[in-house]
């Protein structure tokens, strides 16, 4: 097998995202053919992720589906990070595992199990600290207008419940030059919002030039034309600085969006994971500093230890800060970690009851909230076209892709709507996390729209 035909599926979270859409791009710079559709690989490259249980089930339930269906398997992320052994002992359809800080290796992992069809590769660095300037190439696994660029990886904090430093070493940011750069490439190739991710995006830069400088890299980020929107996730409580929400307002291609996972309200619980205290303070401050903001945050519940009293302390917090988007996780047993070590777990019903509560409650929350923009104007980037509806979608400033709201727009025969498309729209339905809209016209448009963007 001289020049396999390499299929890919991607799991877990947006930096995995990234992380394959290079090893794709350096595949396909060094004359390897790639496939979107598995049944015609000869390797499936699977990047997998680890972080919780659930996570880590979706991952070997892929490996093995794929290794039912004899496929060759290149095993990558944070599953090969966490469990190199195991995965070549327990699956013989496994040529190589590449962990989280090895994947500018890929081209010379697939040369050399290529060219040697008993040979399996292991390229896991022990401590996952490499640090890549250039901007790598990639291939785009999504569609739409949106790209992510990672600005940093791995993490300095040490929360108790958390594998992410175990997985992906310690925090290392990238340069303002190469990610500008690499922006620029994105843009050029049709992107109008670029959606900024690391495991803590607002550490950005503190490693490089000695203070946290992600606000240097937004008034950087927004003088490349073209570019629409610049989008941020995730925050840390303890370093949403007014330096840095000040310059979120001030920037007009910057969202009004943060993503900022407070985990908990109550103070001992808090505590207890190694997080930042006084949540309350960090929300009322971000609503004081950037108007029209809207504030998504994720919440962990069964965390061992969390009594009805400290639950119902999240219920209330939640129900007065009326979060415009909200998440909520039960607690994930992982014995690598210190949570996994600490007395009171709950059971696994428990912890599901109280998911369900805060959900509910956050369905109401939505409901009203969206009933509220029913009337109002607003832009909408558009992502596609659903054809069981008959409607354009998209989102708007205030929704991330794939987790948040999304718009439903009404076709107009005055106007060909073509994805990449920011329209000004105006809502006439809501659903509890759906908007229902119409192109807006007004008297001076033409039947084009003069600013759409085609992107392939």
């Amino acid at each position: 097998m001289r020049n396999p035909k390499i299929g890919v599926v991607s799991l877990g979270c947006p930096k995995n995202t990234t992380d394959t859409e290079v090893m794709l791009g350096l595949l396909n710079q060094s004359g390897f053919q790639v496939t979107f559709d598995n049944d015609e690989a000869d390797i499936c490259l699977v990047n997998t992720c680890s972080f919780i249980a659930d996570a880590r089930q979706e991952s070997v339930k892929t490996l093995v589906e794929l290794a039912s269906e004899g496929k060759e398997i290149i095993i990558a992320g944070c599953l090969a990070q966490h469990f190199k052994a195991e995965l070549l002992e327990e699956l013989p359809e496994a040529r190589a595992v590449v962990g989280t800080g090895d994947i500018h290796k890929i081209v010379e992992v697939v040369k050399a199990i290529s060219e040697d069809s008993s040979l399996r590769v292991v390229e896991v660095s022990d401590v996952p600290n490499d640090h890549q300037e250039d901007a790598l190439p990639r291939m785009q696994t999504g569609f739409g207008a949106s790209a992510y660029l990672k600005i940093a990886e791995g993490c300095d904090h040490r929360c108790t419940f958390c594998i992410i430093p175990m997985l992906r070493g310690d925090f290392r940011s990238r340069t303002i030059e190469s990610l500008v750069k690499e922006a620029k490439i994105l843009v050029a190739s049709g992107v109008r919002e670029i959606i900024l991710i690391s495991q803590d995006s607002t550490y950005y830069g503190l490693d490089l030039y000695g203070k946290m400088s992600l606000a240097e890299l937004l008034e950087a980020l927004h003088e490349i034309e073209d570019l629409e929107w610049i989008r941020i996730m995730y925050f840390y409580p303890g370093e949403a600085t007014d330096r840095l929400l000040e310059t979120i307002a001030r920037l007009p291609k910057v969202v009004k969006y943060v993503d900022i996972p407070l985990q908990h309200s109550h103070p001992e619980i808090l505590k207890a994971m190694a997080r930042p205290a006084l949540p309350a303070r960090v929300v009322t401050r971000i609503r004081e500093l950037v108007p029209n903001v809207a504030i998504r945050s994720t919440f962990i519940v069964g965390f061992p230890g969390e009594t009805e009293e400290h639950f119902e302390h999240l219920v209330n917090f939640i129900e007065e800060q009326r979060f415009d988007r909200l998440g909520v996780f039960t607690y994930s047993l992982q014995t690598e970690v210190p949570s996994g070590q600490m007395a009171g777990q709950l059971p696994e019903k428990v912890k599901k009851q109280r998911r369900k509560r805060i959900m509910e409650l956050q369905h109401q929350i939505s409901s009203q909230r969206n009933q509220n923009l029913i009337g109002t104007e607003l832009d909408v980037l558009v992502e596609g076209f659903d054809e069981s509806k008959k409607l354009y979608f998209g989102r708007s400033q205030w929704d991330a892709p794939q987790i948040d709201n999304q718009v439903y727009v009404k076709p107009d025969e005055r106007y060909s709507i073509v994805i990449g498309d920011l329209l000004n729209v105006r809502v006439f339905d809501a659903k509890p996390y759906d908007l229902i809209a119409e192109v807006v016209l007004t008297a001076t448009e033409q039947p084009a729209i003069v600013a759409s963007c085609a992107v392939s």
